[in-house]
């Protein structure tokens, strides 16, 4: 983990994903790269490509300065590599463009807490970040003085084409030395028998060693409920799950119960791209 990005809108809770970074980034040797958005009209956008010289990008350009020196002027940050970025696009497409261009390793964003998803970092446009980064982006809700993952959740239908994601989350899971919890939420109107779960699990993990692990099988009267409740149970530090595009934050989910469950954690949650 050598790059760590860090949108900022410059409120609380981005302060909250920055202090997280840092600590990450002490711990790893990792860059720090701050990403400020600045979303100007689109008929601004179309009629031309450089945005330095319209009156409004100076404006926002001068605030977003003033406003990176405040941030940046925190002791938690002392001795980090941090390179500070504005740039004029959509949040989403300028997020994934910028990750792209500079191999960043992990997204690190604030959220507004219980208000929802769509109050992440200047509107909506998280939940678009979340849905479609290739990146994988860690959502951080509340002031973390000390951020340590002992007891990391991740919740998945335990399907082949989620593989990719699970070895994501155990490589983050050996960087925190954490106890890796796979869980399978059982529904009512989703059941299948703990044979069956136990099979997919033990298949689904073949490929991938890592002993710090448990499988977990927990019925409930919805997914978002089962992982909730289960990752209250252990004491969880944070929940993981798996995205897929434009189907919705999480593969296994359908519909807004994706957006819930991240709406309504409180604790970390970190998603990664199918």
């Amino acid at each position: 983990m050598k790059k760590i990005l860090v949108p900022t809108d410059f409120s609380k809770p981005a302060e909250y994903a920055l202090k997280v970074a840092a600590q990450l980034a002490k711990e790893n040797n990792s860059e720090i790269h701050m990403l400020h958005m600045v979303e100007l009209p689109m008929h601004q956008i179309i009629a031309t490509s450089n945005f330095s010289e319209l009156p409004e990008a100076v404006f926002f350009m001068k605030i977003a300065h003033q406003k990176y020196k405040e941030a940046l002027d925190k002791d938690y940050l002392d001795d980090l590599d941090i390179y500070e970025n504005i740039k004029f696009n959509e949040t989403h497409e300028g997020i994934s463009s910028y990750c792209s261009e500079n191999d960043i390793d992990l997204i690190i964003m604030g959220s507004h807490g219980t208000s929802g998803i769509k109050e992440m970092f200047i509107g909506s446009n998280t939940e678009k970040v979340v849905r479609t980064s290739q990146t994988p982006v860690l959502v951080i809700k509340n002031d973390h003085e000390e951020f340590k993952v002992n007891n990391f959740v991740f919740a998945s239908d335990f399907n082949k084409d989620s593989k990719k994601t699970y070895r994501q989350a155990v490589k983050f899971a050996k960087v925190w030395g954490a106890k890796l919890h796979l869980l399978l939420v059982n529904t009512a109107g989703n059941f299948i028998t703990t044979q069956e779960a136990e099979k997919a699990m033990n298949d689904f993990i073949m490929d991938t060693h890592y002993k710090k692990r448990t499988f977990n099988i927990y019925n409930d009267l919805s997914v978002e409920k089962g992982v909730l409740n289960f990752s209250k149970t252990v004491e969880a530090d944070l929940i993981g799950i798996s995205t897929h595009g434009r189907q919705g934050i999480a593969h296994f989910f359908n519909g807004s119960i994706s957006e819930d469950l991240v709406n309504h954690a409180k604790r970390p949650v970190i998603t990664f791209k199918i």
